[in-house]
């Protein structure tokens, strides 16, 4: 019995009521993609439902899986967030943003607590303030720091002026201060290397998130003798808690091969992969054709990875936000996610309609393994199970 938990990072299926107050009115992520793409090549993911969740051109008369779509209920859109509600823990409020940059007491003492003085710190897309800053920094050596509309603190640093491991630890003390009002989600190292003009972002990337609050899912599973293990950035958004092995995985072919290695191994209970380009190259870069290409990829990986799973093995796919490409910005979107269900033991066809929260996956995945979860979400494990 293994759940294979697959986040296809970014690809909400819509805007929820409330998508006005975030600036997301009409965002649409994979509305977006189909538009632009109509002839879209996702045979398999059509054929698990994805298009039925909707009603859109091409769904299938009988699915192979189960589909419906899941609310964000937490009051925010970002990643951390959204990776906590699908494991279970519903945060009452936002973490912290600060759209106009972080005030200057913070950074009075990031500068007393790092020793690097700072450039930017303001809103800003990761690839364009490299370029704007990056000869700069090279300079001086001061660090690029920076955010988004998301709660997060990004610094960038080119690899031969601050070395990767040196950064790592200036983000490690930036954490440690960044807590109560300044507590933002996710403090991350943006390293780069290259030159004027042609700066470019490398594999190094590291998350530092906050620490989660209150039990998960996986802290459920492994105080019940479960294995955990992640895929990729996963295993820091949870700060590394509730893990029982971390595989570090860079870009969407390295995760989808590390996961069919696992799946093929028989190893883990509860197998998370977080498929990190969709959001991270292509929607937050408003590269429609380049997400319409990722997810023809990723669809061509399916029928392999069906075949691998057990008997009692179940397949969720599902994502953690919205980031529309062809919304205003490049920031997320508060969008309803997509929630497909396969398993070869499992009912199939089966339309679990419109979840109130992303916490019913959790709620759902330990009435599967039998165990207590986190209280929050509602199981629909009733509905897949056969009689």
């Amino acid at each position: 019995m293994r759940v294979i938990f697959i986040i296809l990072d970014g690809l909400g299926i819509g805007a929820m009521p409330d998508a006005q107050k975030f600036g997301d009115s009409g965002s649409n992520t994979l509305g977006t993609i189909l538009k632009e793409y109509p002839n879209l090549k996702i045979e398999n993911l059509a054929a698990l439902g994805l298009l039925n969740i909707e009603g859109r051109n091409g769904q299938v008369d009988k699915p192979t899986g189960n589909y419906g779509k899941m609310a964000i209920a937490h009051p925010g859109k970002d990643t951390t967030g959204g990776h906590w509600e699908l494991m279970g823990l519903l945060l009452e409020k936002n973490f912290p943003t600060f759209p106009d940059g972080f005030p200057n007491n913070l950074m009075d003492r990031f500068k007393e607590v790092t020793g690097y003085g700072y450039l930017g710190n303001k809103a800003a897309s990761g690839t364009v303030i490299i370029e704007e800053l990056g000869r700069k920094h090279m300079e001086t050596g001061k660090l690029i720091v920076y955010t988004s509309a998301d709660s997060v603190l990004q610094i960038a640093a080119h690899e031969e002026v601050i070395p990767l491991e040196e950064l790592y630890k200036i983000c490690q003390k930036a954490r440690q201060i960044l807590q109560g009002p300044w507590g933002v989600g996710r403090v991350i190292a943006r390293p780069f290397v290259g030159t004027p003009g042609n700066f470019k972002r490398t594999s190094g990337r590291k998350d530092f998130s906050i620490p989660p609050p209150d039990k998960t899912l996986l802290d459920c599973l492994i105080n019940n003798n479960y294995s955990v293990f992640s895929i990729g950035k996963v295993a820091s958004i949870f700060t590394y808690r509730g893990i029982s092995k971390s595989f570090p995985a860079t870009g969407n072919k390295e995760i989808i091969n590390t996961l069919l290695q696992i799946i093929e191994g028989e190893k883990g209970d509860l197998v998370l992969a977080n498929l990190v380009d969709f959001d991270m190259l292509y929607g937050h870069r408003n590269d429609v054709q380049g997400f319409a290409r990722a997810l023809e990829d990723f669809d061509s990986y399916i029928p392999r990875i069906l075949r691998l799973l057990k008997p009692q093995d179940i397949l969720f796919m599902t994502a953690d936000h919205g980031c529309d490409p062809g919304h205003p910005g490049t920031d997320h979107t508060r969008e309803y996610v997509p929630l497909l269900v396969w398993g070869k033991e499992i009912n199939e066809g089966i339309n679990l309609g419109s979840r109130s929260t992303m916490a019913d996956a959790a709620a759902t995945i330990a009435d599967f393994f039998s165990i207590e979860g986190t209280k929050s979400g509602q199981s629909f494990w009733r509905d897949l199970r056969r009689r």
